[in-house]
């Protein structure tokens, strides 16, 4: 197994007991149940403290050396922690949740490192996709066993999920990868893209606490249809979203996924509360919930190359999750609680749908200023290969590079790295290194995007005259 996938699946079955137990999870809800007792105050402040573990790790945990050892030490400690829930409902089980939650949230941000470290950049969407793919369908397994079967097979299964994380992330790397620890070819300010990032994320997952609290209990009485079809249409729209060949516009889907929540929110205040109802507005809210949280994992997946602490980037972009979910969840239960109408969350949903419009052409120009070499390297991949040669040599002529700068800036252009154009010309990593140097000298840039730009650009101009 190598790292990409060690670490995939080592985190998968970690995340699936974080889905089925302390957050939120059908495990703990099914225990509560069976001695019939209230946690839904606990749960709340567990997904509190999953928050502060996810901030305050991800800015403390700094090497991989020390995230391995925290994960290591936070899977055993949640272990013993899950197993205090085989007793009876006592003090003991408050403080094992809150316990666990914050131990998971800050095993969350530690694996930031092992994210950038163990996945290339331009495999970090497959790499989000499919956690979240696995994780999730090893949650529907818990939570189907746990309301099925019964309370306690779900627990021992989701035991089983984190002591299977446990056994695998010993094997995880505990070394500095060669990869460099950010951008090396110029160091640019994330700042405003990233607080950007977190602020759309917080408003578009308000709309997910909501459903936790108004439209899931609101059909719960098909009990054995929910159990397993709930996070199905999320399943199957990460699956095809990071399917999709690199040529694909997926802004445009992003609209749609909108559009999506919104005849969610529709339907769940017009239509009755069949199964055929529940059909609906699962697969419209948890579908364009798929598509969004792939696109906002595999972004900040590029993002983690911008700064020396990948936990930091990781942990604090989650707590823009966690936030707006909590947020969601506390407004849906208040409404619940003063038994106001239901359609009274669907109006608030369709609110947050609105501001979600009003905020995704900015995040888009944010997004493309500060990854702008993926937006162009699609339109330079679509080429045949006589046409790259036909666009950078003609470009090339433009400041009479040398015949060996005109070879590396066609690889570099392809999206190759320094290693792997050094390998095909059989020259070293240095080597290479002053040629593109050279390069962006004779430009006046900093960049591949910068590059890539004003190639596009000359291709734009040629044409035109």
């Amino acid at each position: 197994m190598g790292q990409r996938r060690l670490s995939v699946v080592m985190f998968s079955l970690f995340a699936a007991w974080q889905l089925a137990f302390p957050f939120q999870g059908q495990v703990l809800y099914t225990l509560a149940g069976s001695f019939q007792v209230d946690l839904n105050t606990l749960i709340f402040r567990s997904v509190a403290v999953v928050l502060a573990g996810l901030f305050c790790c991800g800015l403390l945990i700094k090497t991989i050396q020390a995230a391995k050892q925290f994960m290591l030490l936070a899977i055993a400690l949640c272990l013993l922690a899950t197993g205090v829930f085989f007793s009876v409902p006592s003090l003991l089980w408050h403080i094992a949740l809150l316990g666990s939650a914050f131990l998971a949230g800050g095993c969350v941000a530690a694996w930031g490192h092992y994210f950038k470290y163990c996945t290339s950049a331009n495999e970090r969407i497959k790499t989000a996709g499919e956690v979240l793919v696995y994780s999730n369908v090893l949650m529907i397994l818990i939570n189907m066993a746990a309301i099925h079967l019964a309370p306690y097979v779900g627990l021992g299964l989701s035991m089983l999920m984190l002591g299977g994380a446990l056994l695998l992330g010993f094997r995880l790397p505990a070394g500095e990868q060669s990869r460099p620890a950010g951008k090396t070819e110029n160091q640019v300010s994330v700042i405003k893209p990233f607080t950007f990032l977190c602020l759309f994320i917080v408003v578009i997952t308000i709309n997910s606490g909501l459903m936790y609290q108004v439209i899931n209990p609101a059909f719960a009485h098909h009990q054995w249809l929910v159990s397993w079809y709930w996070a199905v249409p999320y399943i199957v729209a990460i699956y095809v979203m990071k399917s999709l060949p690199r040529t694909v516009n997926r802004s445009y889907i992003l609209y749609v996924a909108i559009a999506m929540i919104g005849f969610a929110f529709i339907g769940f205040m017009t239509a009755d509360r069949s199964a055929g109802s529940y059909l609906l507005v699962n697969t419209l809210m948890m579908g364009a919930c798929g598509v969004y949280d792939l696109f906002w994992w595999s972004i900040l997946g590029e993002m983690l190359d911008f700064d020396d602490n990948p936990a930091k980037i990781f942990g604090v972009g989650l707590c823009a999750n966690v936030t707006g979910v909590l947020s969601g969840g506390l407004i849906g239960n208040a409404i619940l609680a003063s038994a106001m109408p239901a359609y009274n969350s669907s109006v608030l949903a369709l609110a947050v749908v609105c501001v979600t419009l009003a905020l995704l052409p900015p995040l888009h120009k944010y997004l493309t200023g500060l990854l702008k070499d993926h937006a162009y390297l699609t339109d330079f991949i679509e080429m045949s290969p006589s046409e790259q040669s036909g666009m950078v040599y003609s470009f090339s002529l433009l400041e009479r590079l040398t015949e060996r700068e005109s070879e590396i800036a066609a690889l570099l252009l392809t999206g190759k790295t320094y290693r792997a154009i050094a390998g095909e010309l059989n020259l070293s990593e240095n080597t290479v290194k002053t040629h593109i140097k050279n390069i962006y000298s004779k430009y006046q840039i900093q960049n591949r995007a910068q590059l890539i730009t004003l190639m596009l650009e000359h291709q734009s101009q040629t044409y035109d005259s």
